[in-house]
């Protein structure tokens, strides 16, 4: 992920302390068999190591050096997958292959926009892939939106799984009994899960220590799971929803009137096996947990055809304490013959103490880079980077896209790897027409040029072999409780691990 918040001093003036980390391999700086292309891939994640592995498989003399604004690569594998999918995280196996490969280089803690300019990349690299993702979030717009207890759901995911960015967060998990999540796709369904998964299983996962002690100690019994639309249209998949829906000591509520279905809902669940699964799903839990007594079980409930209006603060005025919400309906758009929700005029208010709003990522621009602010994404044609979303844009030569800045914030883990495949095959096909042989005179330094820039503005990178160093301390400190790791989470003692 390239950008987002400033390094704090304390941290820069630690990292000035450090040593050089070692370059690059002699290996790495041989001549290969062809002409070198030299490939800058800001973001760490799965769209840029995809892309990284991809490139080196299909240009013999491309040369990759990724960079990203942490010192930990991975992106969201580390700091999105919930600590309880550890199967997701085995791509970091695959990735840590790519990273080892010689022509290949990681230089953690340099941060696109500040360490570095996005023009000075292009005039060092032949090819620049930007694939740093989505460090932001949609905001509802709504009053109330900045009462103490809101979050976005990314805040809460960052916290929980030790970004160090959201350490310091703090949840409160103790002043009330009920938790409302705003929004129905994957990233709700695990904010929910981990919010009403007994701790003891949680102590077996990678979670931060800090968030499994917050949640050992939650009074949270309830949670809302709240949709603007009904049941067919929820986004997520369903295996998530299986996994929600089969959780232990934890009482299932679904209203069947919301389950009733209209011919638009009917054909939507023909044309869709997702939408088929994740509806039978939805109506046979309404029927296991009908007339079920919870016998003081956490509850977990699907709020459907509600659209929230406002926060409602609690008696203190600076904490929320409800949720307004409109009763919606659904119409066709009229359009796309999609089913959007639209307000009756109905309103309800639902109490609670905790909001996390799951209502979508947001990427950010960085200077000199094209940018569609409405659907926060960057106008590309196959990966290519367009000067502009209008009929009359051009090619930004060498400047490339990939990942949830090239599509938007969708998908899963593995949709990153088509993504990639799109955009080398551009940048091959790119190389084949010559778009990158410029004049003898003119040819760009790559590596050797990003190292130069680097120490001459004494930003100290952490090398793949600092990586390696912070993961062996994190699998040392989880050995001794009994899990994959304990992840080292603040800013200085990542940096402090990775010397």
């Amino acid at each position: 992920m390239g950008r987002v918040r400033p390094l704090h001093h304390a941290a820069r003036r630690l990292l000035l302390l450090f040593p050089r980390p070692r370059a690059f391999s002699s290996a790495a700086a041989a001549a290969p068999s062809r002409e070198p292309l030299h490939v800058c891939v800001v973001g760490s994640g799965p769209a840029g190591f995809y892309t990284a592995d991809k490139m080196l498989k299909g240009h013999e003399g491309a040369q990759v050096d990724i960079i990203d604004r942490l010192p930990t690569p991975f992106g969201l594998v580390r700091s999105g997958v919930a600590p309880d999918h550890p199967e997701t995280k085995i791509v970091v196996n695959q990735f840590s292959r790519v990273a080892a490969n010689d022509r290949c280089q990681f230089y953690g803690n340099v941060t696109l926009g500040r360490d570095v300019s996005l023009s000075e990349l292009r005039k060092t690299y032949d090819v620049v892939v930007l694939a740093y993702g989505a460090e932001s979030d949609r905001s509802l717009g709504i009053p109330g939106e900045d009462l103490r207890g809101i979050h976005s759901a990314r805040e809460f995911v960052w916290w929980y799984n030790g970004h160090p960015d959201m350490c310091n967060l703090a949840p409160d998990l103790q002043s009330t009994d009920s938790a409302v999540v705003l929004g129905q796709g994957n990233v709700a369904l695990d904010v929910a899960r981990i919010l009403l998964r007994c701790t003891s299983e949680l102590a077996a996962t990678d979670i931060a220590d800090y968030a499994l002690d917050a949640l050992r100690g939650s009074t949270i019994k309830k949670v809302y799971l709240v949709g603007r639309r009904g049941p067919v249209q929820a986004a997520c998949t369903a295996k998530e929803l299986r996994e929600i829906l089969g959780l232990k000591n934890v009482h299932v509520f679904i209203k069947e009137a919301d389950l009733v279905t209209l011919p638009a809902d009917e054909e939507e669940i023909r044309n869709s096996r997702i939408k088929r699964r994740v509806y039978e799903l939805l109506s046979k839990a309404a029927i296991a947990h009908k007339g079920k007594n919870n016998n003081g079980q956490k509850e977990l409930h699907f709020v459907f055809f509600r659209r929230p209006t406002r926060f409602l603060p609690s008696e203190d005025g600076v904490t929320v304490g409800a949720v307004q919400l409109e009763k919606t309906c659904l119409k066709d758009d009229g359009v796309a013959g999609r089913q959007v929700a639209v307000g009756t005029g109905e309103f309800e208010d639902l109490k609670c103490g905790l909001v996390l709003k799951s209502i979508g990522y947001k990427s950010l621009p960085v200077e000199g880079l094209p940018f569609d602010k409405y659907r926060g994404i960057v106008p590309n044609l196959k990966g290519r980077v367009l000067s502009s979303e209008s009929e009359n844009a051009t090619v930004e030569p060498g400047l490339y896209v990939v990942g949830w800045l090239k599509r938007g914030p969708t998908g899963i883990v593995a949709t990153n790897l088509h993504c990639a495949e799109e955009t080398v095959a551009s940048i091959l096909e790119d190389d084949k027409k010559g778009l990158f042989m410029g004049p003898s005179d003119s040819k760009k330094q790559g590596r050797r040029g990003l190292l130069e820039i680097l120490e001459q503005k004494n930003i100290r990178f952490v090398p793949f072999d600092g990586w390696e160093k912070i993961d062996s301390k994190e699998k040392m400190a989880g050995e001794l409780k009994n899990k994959p790791r304990e992840k080292i989470t603040t800013w200085n003692e990542i940096l402090m691990a990775s010397n």
